[in-house]
């Protein structure tokens, strides 16, 4: 295939790549944050209201910390509304918001919406947006690692196409 996509949008190389995962990695941290204050606020609400037992620790964030169960229930929490996120957006408008600021749209390769379980298995080759660095080793295709994977491409949309997606 081309570096053209079915409905004549460029596929997006590494820079317009690169740009987009930092806005979105912005965005994603705020998430994480968010996600994190309320698990730990209910992990605290646990405790005060003795659902959870301190054994013997005086403060809450170092029985959190001695607890792999509890540090994977509270951080996981963050966790799963990034990722959340992620395929919120993707199966949603094909753009999450830092897509969106950079007119890049995220589309199986025949042009139409990527599904949820497409999202999903997106998630674990983009490696932190690391997967994008093979796009500097396919200058011909501009396909990253998670779009090789999950038969997906990012393209370069129009100013009118992009226009009140989201």
């Amino acid at each position: 295939m081309t570096t053209a996509s079915i409905n004549n949008f460029p596929r997006a190389g590494f820079i317009r790549r690169f740009g987009s995962w930092v806005y979105d990695v912005l965005i994603a941290f705020a998430v994480y944050m968010v996600a994190g204050a309320f698990s730990f606020l209910l992990f605290n609400l646990s405790i005060k209201f003795g659902l959870i037992s301190m054994a013997g620790f005086e403060h809450a964030i170092d029985f959190k910390r001695s607890s792999l169960l509890y540090t994977l229930l509270v951080d996981g929490f963050g966790v799963f509304w990034v990722a959340f996120f992620f395929v919120w957006f993707w199966s949603r408008s094909g753009q999450t918001l830092g897509m969106k600021a950079w007119r890049l749209r995220l589309q199986n390769q025949d042009g139409t919406r990527i599904s949820k379980s497409t999202a999903i298995a997106r998630l674990l080759p983009t490696l932190l947006g690391l997967g994008n660095f093979t796009v500097l080793f396919d200058q011909k295709n501009k396909l990253s690692l998670q779009d090789r994977v999950t038969h997906t491409e990012v393209v370069v949309l129009s100013l009118e196409e992009n226009r009140g997606r989201l």
